[in-house]
């Protein structure tokens, strides 16, 4: 059964950093592009970052672009969201989802994506 589970959430200080980790398991990471999507209290679901699998290749959206990296390890299955200089509007549920690879195009419909992850609360502030 292909899962999707999130770690690595908190609170944290404007400025500060945090690692988001997805663990994914019954599927081949290589096979897949996997997502990292938000949402904050009272607002749409929004697109953060995409990794493919295979190539490594990346997207960001322009809110975190400069500040966030996106990486994966396939040994271990993972991907992680590294995120610097976190903002006050960057408090949100942190989602990751995986899709079946297909180089990046339309990464950030969210309908694209088959597998979604609980969740995992991060919480910017002073």
């Amino acid at each position: 059964q292909l899962q999707l589970v999130e770690s690595g959430g908190g609170l944290v200080q404007p400025g500060g950093s945090l690692r988001l980790s997805c663990a994914a398991s019954g599927f081949i990471l290589n096979n897949y592009e996997i997502g990292w999507f938000r949402q904050a209290p009272g607002k749409e679901r929004e697109d953060v970052s995409c990794i493919n699998g295979q190539y490594g290749s990346t997207a960001y959206a322009d809110s975190v672009k400069g500040r966030f990296t996106i990486s994966r390890d396939n040994a271990k299955n993972t991907v992680y969201l590294q995120m610097d200089s976190l903002k006050l509007e960057d408090t949100a549920v942190y989602y990751c989802a995986a899709r079946v690879r297909q180089s990046l195009r339309d990464w950030a419909r969210a309908s694209s994506y088959n597998y979604w992850g609980q969740g995992t609360q991060v919480t910017v502030s002073s």
